[in-house]
């Protein structure tokens, strides 16, 4: 008699034991969709490249609204396109060159697939002489392809008007044109 008390005890704890296992496969289920669908997003965000715009005040977008910057339209149009792409405008209303290098490290501290680097223009405005800016451009674009050999670099051309005379003019044009036949032979 004790023994059949014994198992159908034993029966019981068994039922209560499978029952209550089956709901906490239910709760378990309801912590881990939350988990899940974080994930997901996270390994979308990892997915999607990155385009970094580094510039004055043109990328800034001075006396614009920060979503008719320049960078914010490009985002706006590759979300359009279903581009998995991430922009991120880094431009200082003001920068030079030299002001743009120094800043450069702190940029690179996220991960960069296209470096689009919109600077000189204040250069060529203040008058600093055209070897120290093309020096200061070149220098930036090895930087950046130090920190990741892979990433593309993009180079927008400055042009200034002729307030610091003809010869300055043209020098200034010719530097854009001679970085980037280096940045394609790189």
């Amino acid at each position: 008699m004790r023994i059949s008390k014994l198992l159908k005890f034993c029966y019981l704890c068994l039922v209560l034991l499978l029952l209550s296992c089956a709901g906490d496969q239910k709760k378990e289920k309801e912590r881990v969709e939350p988990i899940r669908e974080v994930e997901s997003e996270l390994q979308e965000k990892i997915a999607q490249k990155v385009i970094l715009f580094f510039g004055n005040s043109l990328t800034a977008g001075m006396g614009l609204e920060v979503e008719d910057a320049f960078p914010a339209l490009i985002q706006k149009r590759l979300d359009t396109l279903k581009g998995k792409y991430k922009v991120v405008n880094a431009g200082l209303s003001g920068e030079t060159t030299a002001s743009g290098k120094n800043r450069l490290s702190w940029v690179l501290k996220q991960n960069v697939d296209i470096f689009v680097l919109e600077l000189g223009a204040n250069d060529g405005l203040r008058g600093i002489p055209i070897a120290e800016t093309k020096k200061n451009l070149q220098e930036m674009i090895n930087t950046v392809r130090s920190h990741n050999p892979e990433v593309k670099i993009v180079l927008l051309g400055m042009q200034i008007p002729p307030n610091m005379g003809q010869e300055y003019t043209k020098e200034f044009k010719l530097i854009y044109p001679e970085l980037a036949k280096k940045i394609l032979f790189l």
